[in-house]
Order: C-alpha cells, then structure tokens, then sequence
C-alpha cells in the first residue's frame, strides 16, 4: 500500500539518488582541474590549460546542479520528515549549517573567480581560488559525511525528555564508522570522476584522432583510475569489518545469511525470500564471505533471524552490493588494462576508446549502488537504535507526497538526460580548441 510513509521514503530516494550523482563528480574534479591549472603554471603548456577551460564549463554544470537538488532534499527534513529534526536536531542542525556555512562561504565565494577570473585576477589568485573550491567542496562531504556515519553508528550523545542532545561533540564527529565511510566516498567520488573524464576524453579522441588535450587527459586520468580502483578495494574492505562490528544485521542481509553460522559462503546468486526466511538458487563459494568479513575460513557471521523485526530489507541489499561490486571489479579492469595498453603501445585501438566511452558514468552505478546498501542498510532506524523511521515520518495525506514525487520523477528524468546531452555536446565542440590571446599559454 503507498501511504504517506512509503511514498515519503520514496520520494526521500528520488531526490538523494539524483543528488548524490552530482557531488560525487565535482568533489573530485575540482580537484583534477587544479591538478590541470598547476601543470599549466609550471609548464606553460596550452592543452593543460585547454583542459582546464573545457573540464570547468562540466563542472560548472555539474556543480549547479548538485546546489539545486540539494536545496530540494534539504527541505524534505522539515516537509516530509519533521520527527527527524524533533529528535535529533540538536546535533544534526549543527553538522547541516557546518555544511551550508563551508558551501557557501568558500564554494560560492571562490566558485565566481574560479569561472570567471583567469584574465581579472593575478594567476596565483585564480589558482588559489580553484584550491579554495576543491577543499570547500571535500569538506562540505565531510560534514555530509559526518552526520551520515553518525546516523549509522551514533557515539557522544545523551537524551533528556525524548530528545537526543550532543554531549561529546569530539566523539560524534569521529564516531566509529566516519573514517571509513569518508575515505570510502572520497574514493568513489575520484573513481566516477576519473571515469567521466576517461569517457569523454575517449569519445574527443574518436572525433578527431589528432586532437592532443584529450589525449594528455586520457593518459593523466588512467593512472589515477588504475591507482585508486585497487586501493577502493582495500578500503572497501575495511569498511566491510567496521560494519560487521557495530552494524552486523547490514551485513546478514548484504550476504543473504539467514541463520547465524561459521564458515559462511560467499553468495554470488540468490533469491532472497523474506516470508520463508531462506535463498532459492543459490550459487556460492564456500567459506570465502567468512574469509573476507573475519579473516577465517571458519569466522561466525550473525543470521538475520537474531535480528527479527530489527533488520533491513534483505533483497535492496543483496543486489546493491553485488551491483556496487561487479561495478567496481569492472573499473579496475578497466583501468588497470587500459593503463597498460596505454603504456605499451601510446595509442588505444578504436574499439577500445568506444568501450571507454561506454563507461563514462559508470561510476554513478556503483556509487548508487553504495548508497542504497548504507542508506537502506540501517532500517528501520533512521538513526540507528534511537529514531525508527516510521517515528519520524510526516502527517500529510499521501495524495500530497504522491503528487510532489511525480513532479520529482518528470523533473529529474528530463534534467539528467539533458545533462548528459550537454556534457557530451560540450566535448564534440571542444574537442582541440587553439588558444588564443590567452597569457602564459604556449602552443602545443
């Protein structure tokens, strides 16, 4: 039945699925466009700067974007979720104006020099400015982040009449799941920006097989790709071991592991079945999710049946996190073969810069992917064992909720494909532009 508090939920999934396609690029393709604007500097080379003009109108686009939807998830704390801020806002009020504060007091303000102060300001300003915008950009995530993680696993409070107060603003800020959930994301955003780029630089070099600035940003990129997917791995892993500590139900469900056992298998296939509490067909490994969660093949993992009522839904987060894994071994692949190619013969075949091309957002796949099994991995709590979800929920009649999440929906889905229409038509019409009149530059 779609009452007020599934439509609600849903709606909550909308508006955070489109919005976190969006930091997840400009997070860390500020800080690949600081990387073009320093080269620049150092070697007066006009492809670095010729990146750098093309990569900021994306991240321009990206960035507004990102604000946009972002205002539009914001206000569903007040509109759909009102129990949220009852009970916990005095410590999430905070780490949300933490945010704001940092977005737009280095964001905003550095974000107009970035874009439109090359030829105003003095060289080593705009350089500055497009560093103040890449770290006000992480460090906006990492407030994001913080209450995110404490929301999962919270640390450093008290409650007093039913409402929840900081007492220990250290320990909710470092609570035990923020490290790894942090470098987790920073991670994921540097891999989907890494792959936009490899994409598009791919697809410019289809276009025009002499052009030379995407060609210096296919080679820049896929190092970093072919560095950081492996290292993601190790830190996913990490992650996986804090999570089986404090949040160990999200891992029952993530494995599909109904009653508690030692020397679990690793699932690759399954069909959950929530009523009759087991899997149908599945297809595992014997002892490897054991393995990898304790590090013994003989290493207990809890069931879902000690946690009756108190667990997640078992098949969102069953396939998300075989979704988010397939993914990503398919990036390291990718990154880790295309680098050699790279190496090895200077050139990529055609066919292999339109498989690259083909990838270009497959960062967002995984990233959603991700998201879902942490967003949905702590139900039914919207903070974990303090506020149930369905306690913080709105009072509005569904047809309200309803409506609004059908104007999301239309809105979303005509604003994401002219997006990618744009990013692609940008990259046909600036596949080697010449600069001109621009100081500092030399040619290529």
């Amino acid at each position: 039945m779609l009452d007020t508090f599934v439509l609600s939920r849903m709606q909550f999934a909308t508006n955070i699925s489109f919005h976190i396609l969006f930091p997840t690029i400009t997070i860390a393709l500020c800080w690949i466009l600081l990387f073009f604007k320093c080269r620049f500097d150092k070697t007066g080379h006009s492809d670095w700067l010729n990146l750098y003009r093309f990569w900021i109108k994306i991240f321009a686009l990206t960035f507004a974007l990102g604000v946009v939807s972002g205002v539009t998830m914001s206000f569903q704390f007040g509109t759909n979720w009102p129990g949220f801020m009852e009970k916990v806002g005095n410590i999430a009020g905070p780490l949300l104006g933490y945010e704001v504060l940092t977005a737009f007091f280095l964001e905003a303000i550095f974000l107009g020099v970035m874009l439109f102060g090359y030829s105003r300001v003095p060289n080593w300003v705009h350089t500055l400015a497009t560093f103040l915008v890449a770290f006000g950009t992480t460090l906006s995530s990492f407030w994001i982040i913080v209450l995110d993680s404490w929301m999962q696993t919270p640390t450093g409070y008290e409650i007093r009449e039913g409402v929840v107060y900081a007492a220990d603003w250290l320990e909710i800020i470092f609570n035990p799941s923020m490290p790894y959930r942090l470098s987790h994301m920073l991670l994921a955003s540097f891999l989907t920006a890494s792959f936009l780029v490899i994409g598009v630089s791919s697809y410019q070099i289809l276009q025009n097989k002499d052009a030379t600035a995407p060609k210096l940003a296919l080679k820049t990129v896929l190092t970093l790709a072919a560095v950081l997917a492996p290292l993601q791995m190790i830190v996913g892993d990490y992650h996986g071991l804090n999570t089986l500590e404090h949040q160990p139900q999200k891992i029952a469900a993530v494995e599909g592991v109904w009653e508690t056992e030692k020397g679990a298998p690793m699932l690759l296939f399954a069909l959950p079945d929530k009523e009759a509490r087991e899997n149908h067909f599945e297809i595992g490994i014997p002892n490897l999710a054991s393995l990898i969660l304790t590090h013994s093949f003989d290493g207990e993992i809890k069931g879902l049946n000690e946690f009756k009522g108190e667990h997640p839904p078992v098949a969102p987060l069953f396939f998300s996190f075989r979704i988010m894994v397939g993914t990503g071994v398919l990036m390291i692949i990718t990154a880790l073969f295309s680098h050699f190619q790279l190496r090895r013969r200077g050139v990529l075949a055609t066919w292999h810069l339109q498989g690259l091309s083909y990838l270009t957002f497959i960062g967002w796949v995984a990233t959603i992917a991700g998201w879902y099994v942490t967003e949905m991995g702590r139900q039914p709590y919207l903070v974990t064992g303090i506020l149930k979800t369905a306690d913080a929920v709105t009072q509005v009649p569904s047809e309200h909720v309803g409506l609004t999440l059908v104007g999301y929906l239309l809105m979303y889905a005509f604003m994401l494909f002219y997006y990618i229409k744009t990013v692609f038509l940008l990259a046909r019409k600036n596949v080697n532009p010449p600069v001109v009149d621009i100081k500092g530059a030399v040619p290529a």
